[in-house]
């Protein structure tokens, strides 16, 4: 059971370990936290909403960015008329991945710096032909990514891939 002297129960159970070799430990410590939050009374970057290109109407942003960091919402494969592709799974993937890099390059940042992607896919059968095409826009390096099955995805999609971007300097 511990004692009320902290420093004692160390001790006892790290014989090795000295009082005075204990609170030098939490020095260290204390100071490494205090480090870490060196400018944490700076008042948080705002975020800006980045509207859908060409259709004011839709109930949410194509993407937010806050500081160096780009969120963009799902993006389905439909062509600047706001119409899926045809095709399937393929396709409609090729597509998705063209507005995404079309909206992470109007907002500074590159599919190089894309850093992670959520993929839904109307059927988990598709998973390899979505993963043919989408490793195609990622020569260098992977983003981590998710991935799952959705139970039906707006305008009758196949596949719908959102992701997070670092993004160069300020707007």
């Amino acid at each position: 059971m511990p004692s009320r002297d902290a420093d004692a129960d160390i001790v006892r159970l790290h014989p090795k370990r000295t009082r005075a070799g204990w609170h030098g430990t939490r020095l260290v410590l204390a100071a490494t936290l205090l480090a870490g939050c060196e400018g944490a009374g700076a008042r948080p970057p705002e975020p800006s909403f980045i509207p859908v290109g060409g259709n004011t109407a839709l109930p949410f942003s194509a993407a937010v960015r806050v500081g160096d960091m780009l969120y963009l919402a799902g993006q389905l494969g439909t062509d600047s008329t706001g119409k899926l592709v045809s095709g399937g799974i393929g396709p409609e993937t090729r597509q998705a991945m063209e507005n995404i890099r079309a909206v992470v390059e109007r907002n500074g940042s590159s599919m190089d710096r894309v850093v992670k992607c959520l993929v839904m896919l109307a059927d988990m059968g598709e998973w390899g032909a979505m993963n043919a095409v989408y490793v195609a826009f990622f020569p260098t390096a992977f983003p981590a990514r998710s991935a799952m099955g959705a139970n039906g995805l707006a305008l009758g999609a196949r596949v719908e891939i959102e992701c997070l971007a670092v993004a160069s300097g300020r707007e």
